[in-house]
């Protein structure tokens, strides 16, 4: 009965879809085998080769060698190509800058690319990001699974057009106006209080919720022991090493950027600290190497998919970087020391997730598969950034049917063009993204999209 019913809803899914004119850009299968598939699994472990896979009713069935091939299955040769898990990402704004919702245009980016999951990290218009969400899971519109957030919650003299509380009251009263709406994440911003921070953990701890930071008046220790649940950016937002940082406030140097060892026994021990509390860590590498001069620039498919006022903002911002040689190696070696930073946190055994914070030239989808490359570039092995990006992202997110290639899963997945062990830019070669078995075809999802400002 089970599998009949799973069926039944792919099968609505997929009429859905035609209906809605995305019938070429769709296709939905009840039994799909792939066969001689290179696979990594999002568990870490090694890449097997010559591997089959069995989608039944939108879930993976079986994976192996040698399978036998159900008689009624779509059979794929995925020979010399790459299979990998449906990218999860933990870090993924449905907005940016100058445009406060994506909308379609940005959820079939994201697909297009081989996300089939995001966890939004503060919203910009949380109730358009609701609404996309539900339209997507009723197969109305077309986009990766968005869970989505509350609006950013930050403090005084932090971003006027965020939640700043004027005392406890207002703080609970819209806390809990979007925790009843169903948000199971809060985002809390740089200049938030103490205080404040430790009432909406509790708040949204009691209701189910979990708390994410980018933080700066509060360290990351202090975050951890209040019960934060993921930490953003790493290195780069790690009060804790500045000098004169006063309590609470969002102040003092940021000399360690530049001098701090990374291996050194101070940052162990705060790496520790938060891996004994639970608390992930989650990697935005591609948007910090786009504010580096000499790596700044964005592909051509980025470019060709901007809006003319997008495309103009960024060939000024290149003719006018404003900064030094010096300046870009300063930029450089900070990088380095974020990805070493991210790097031990990983090796110590933390919780490390990987999202775009899509932002400047660095578009949704595109981003990610970015950060793949600069994980690789971290000294990450391919299955270990694979991990970060698929099945950790499924632990932050505290799923068990996403971000892994293993039977009785959701058959999130996306076959690559290439052998991605064996180069690093086959992230970028995405042939199908198929989520819930249903499969995407990529060019046809970025036909006329255009992502701009509002």
């Amino acid at each position: 009965m089970f599998k009949k019913l799973n069926f039944f809803l792919l099968l609505i899914a997929a009429l859905n879809f035609s209906a809605s004119g995305f019938d070429e850009a769709v296709q939905g299968e009840s039994l799909l085998l792939i066969k001689n598939a290179n696979l990594i699994d999002g568990t870490g472990r090694p890449m097997r080769r010559g591997i089959y896979i069995v989608v039944e009713n939108g879930s993976f069935k079986e994976i192996g060698k040698d399978l036998k091939v159900p008689g009624n299955a779509r059979v794929i040769d995925a020979s010399g190509n790459t299979i990998i898990p449906g990218i999860i990402g933990a870090h993924n704004h449905m907005h940016i800058p100058g445009n406060t919702f994506l909308g379609e245009a940005g959820s079939k980016l994201y697909l297009a690319s081989g996300v089939t999951t995001i966890q939004t990290c503060g919203s910009a218009s949380p109730f358009k990001e609701l609404e996309l969400s539900k339209e997507i899971e009723k197969a109305i519109a077309i986009g990766p699974e968005i869970i989505p957030s509350a609006p950013y919650f930050t403090g005084p003299g932090g971003n006027p057009n965020m939640i700043i509380p004027r005392n406890e009251k207002h703080l609970k009263d819209t806390l809990n106006f979007w925790l009843d709406k169903g948000i199971k994440w809060v985002k809390v911003y740089r200049n938030i209080r103490p205080s404040d921070l430790e009432i909406i953990i509790k708040e949204a701890h009691e209701a189910g919720a979990k708390v994410r930071g980018h933080f700066c008046s509060v360290t990351f220790e202090e975050a951890a022991l209040m019960g934060i649940d993921v930490i953003e950016h790493g290195l780069n937002s790690a009060s804790d090493f500045r000098t004169h940082k006063a309590n609470g406030k969002c102040s003092g140097g940021r000399e360690y950027m530049d001098e701090l060892d990374t291996g050194s026994e101070e940052v162990r021990k705060l790496l520790q600290l938060l891996i004994d509390n639970d608390v992930s860590l989650n990697s935005t590498l591609a948007i910090y190497e786009a504010s580096i001069p000499g790596r700044a620039f964005a592909e051509d498919r980025s470019i060709n998919l901007m809006s003319e006022e997008l495309r103009e903002a960024y060939q000024n911002r290149m003719k006018n970087h404003g900064e030094s040689e010096a300046d870009g190696r300063i930029r450089q070696d900070r990088l380095k020391r974020i990805m070493a930073f991210e790097k031990l946190f990983y090796k110590m055994g933390g919780n490390l997730t990987s999202g775009v914070d899509a932002g400047r030239h660095v578009l949704p989808g595109f981003g990610d598969q970015r950060n793949f490359e600069l994980l690789i570039e971290a000294g990450f092995t391919s299955e270990e950034a694979i991990k970060i990006m698929t099945g950790n992202g499924a632990k932050m997110l505290s799923r068990h049917d996403i971000g892994t290639i293993e039977a009785g899963k959701r058959a999130d997945f996306v076959i690559l063009k290439g052998d991605l062990s064996e180069q690093a830019s086959v992230i970028k070669e995405v042939e199908n993204v198929y989520k819930k078995g249903i499969r995407y075809d990529p060019e046809l999802l970025l036909e006329k999209l255009q992502i701009g400002r509002e």
